[in-house]
């Protein structure tokens, strides 16, 4: 799973969100990395309900626009659980390979052996 996908999938966790609300929850939650723009995101949601992953919740107008709302489906959730148990192994690895590096190394939390 992309992290792009990874992380509109987690903004819809919570709560069904618009699209603009999308795009800000998916910029919050990577700290700034990830900034969607609204083509991408849009493709990438017609590409998540035809997998099943995400649904459309109801539309509502707002100034005359209609905005229309997802929700993270059932399997949607497993997913996105399954990639975070995932990348919680990885990053596990990752933490217990460095620690056998040596030395301080920047950035990493812990100290050697406590992984």
């Amino acid at each position: 799973m992309q992290e792009p996908t990874f992380l509109i999938l987690t903004a819809l966790a919570a709560q069904p969100l618009h699209g603009y609300a999308i795009i800000r929850s998916v910029t919050e939650l990577s700290h700034g990395d990830v900034n969607l723009r609204p083509g991408t995101l849009y493709g990438a949601l017609d590409r998540l309900a035809e997998q099943g992953l995400v649904e459309v919740d109801h539309e509502e107008a707002v100034e005359g626009r209609l905005r229309r709302y997802y929700r993270l489906s059932d399997s949607g959730a497993g997913a996105l659980a399954a990639q975070a148990e995932r990348l919680r192994r990885n990053a596990a690895t990752a933490e217990t390979e460095l620690g056998r590096r040596g030395g301080i190394v920047p950035g990493l939390s812990f100290t050697a052996g406590a992984a």
